[in-house]
């Protein structure tokens, strides 16, 4: 069972919601709601999973509805991370029909995109569960949306590799060709510059430049498309002196292959650019 994962801040939430909103209301507001419905109607809905998978985003959902109307009630019945059967319900609203009808949207896109996102991790951490592997996610994410997305791979049971620039050091192909080529060099030079607590990481493509990596001692090393023989020749020259990260090629269909070849980590670009959504929906009762 994948652990509670705490909600994200408010200070990280409020601007991307509050954009999400603006973009959806526009200039004038909700039209159709003023409109059709009385201030004073109140109402009760639920959220409803359409599909199975796994929920998420129920953070940045309750901050919507708390931007809209602070007095809708949301009551969850399903914490992020929580497995979704056909027509089970994750929360529900009641308080001033207007407010749930004006949120409803913002709360279901994020949490139709997040769970989605949720769903395929959690289908790449069951596939692997017998080996060591664990999967990650990478930079590949939707902009402005990275914080929500990596901490729904996080309710599917996933981790992250970064989460930006700025958390660790990964040396890739091109850092090395504009170092002249030489892993050494690049090496040493993010030795030099990083403090006791920055990770640093180096991308090879090729057992030999595994061995020359390996000379220099950075903490883990992300094998980029290898093939399967490769990578296992890779995890057996290394005997376990330094963690060892799988890349490239990575889909459902090779992820098994890849993870018995006895790698620590698989990184997947696919949980956050090519998740499909989740279908949820919102029912009155």
């Amino acid at each position: 069972m994948t652990p509670l994962i705490p909600p994200l801040p408010p200070v990280i939430l409020d601007p991307i919601v509050r954009l999400a909103l603006a973009e959806d209301l526009g200039r004038a507001g909700d039209l159709t709601t003023d409109a059709t419905i009385p201030p004073s109607t109140e109402m009760r809905a639920v959220i409803a999973a359409r599909k199975p998978g796994v929920v998420a985003g129920l953070d940045a959902a309750a901050h919507a509805l708390k931007l809209v109307d602070e007095t809708v009630a949301l009551k969850v019945h399903l914490a992020d991370g929580s497995a979704l059967t056909p027509g089970a319900v994750i929360a529900e609203l009641s308080g001033a029909a207007g407010a749930i009808l004006t949120a409803e949207r913002t709360m279901l896109n994020f949490m139709g995109r997040l769970s989605g996102v949720a769903t395929l991790t959690r289908r790449y951490v069951e596939t692997v569960k017998h080996t060591k592997a664990k999967i990650v996610c990478t930079r590949k994410t939707t902009p402005g949306h990275r914080a929500l997305e990596k901490r729904a791979v996080r309710c599917g049971g996933g981790t992250s590799h970064r989460y930006g620039l700025d958390d660790a050091i990964l040396i890739k192909d091109n850092h090395i060709a504009a170092c002249g080529g030489d892993i050494g060099t690049a090496i040493a030079r993010a030795k030099a510059y990083a403090g006791h607590l920055r990770m640093i990481e180096v991308e090879v493509d090729t057992l030999a430049q595994l061995e020359e990596a390996l000379k220099h001692a950075p903490h883990a090393i992300l094998l980029d498309n290898m093939d399967l023989e490769t990578l296992r020749a890779a995890v057996a020259l290394t005997t376990g002196r330094v963690t060892l990260e799988a890349s490239g090629g990575v889909n459902l269909d090779t992820v098994v292959a890849i993870a018995e070849t006895g790698v620590d980590y698989i990184s997947v670009g696919a949980l956050t650019h090519s998740a499909p959504n989740l279908d949820l929906g919102l029912d009155v009762i």
